[in-house]
């Protein structure tokens, strides 16, 4: 027996959310959305896909971000996401503390924090 890799990470939002995620994980991070199973769709939250791995947003109540623990995201391009951020007015931070390694940490819409490094 032995863990062959993550299949999904979940992040929390709260309730009625659904257009902000999607804004931010479809419109701004470039996530395709998957379809939700039906027999969960009446929880709320959404899907998308990460590469080969997928990310769940649901529904917490009461809601808390994490604000330490994370999911860390590979991106193709850094420099495009920096701008994307940037025309959206998305604060973010470029993290320089590990050398050789470009990444920056930003907050989704929720508060979670979120690490995007360069591929």
């Amino acid at each position: 027996m032995s863990v062959l890799g993550i299949d999904h990470v979940q992040l929390a939002a709260p309730a009625g959310r659904e257009a902000d995620a999607r804004r931010f994980f479809g419109e701004l991070l470039g996530m395709e959305e998957l379809p939700k199973p039906e027999e969960l769709r009446a929880r709320g939250g959404c899907w998308f896909s990460a590469g080969t791995q997928e990310l769940h947003v649901g529904v917490e109540d009461p809601f808390a971000p994490q604000r330490k623990a994370h999911p860390g995201f590979v991106v193709s391009d850094l420099d495009a996401i920096r701008a994307r951020f940037t025309a959206a007015a998305v604060a973010y931070e470029d993290d320089t503390k590990i050398a050789g390694v470009d990444r920056l940490f930003v907050a989704d819409p929720f508060g979670n924090r979120l690490e995007l490094r360069r591929a």
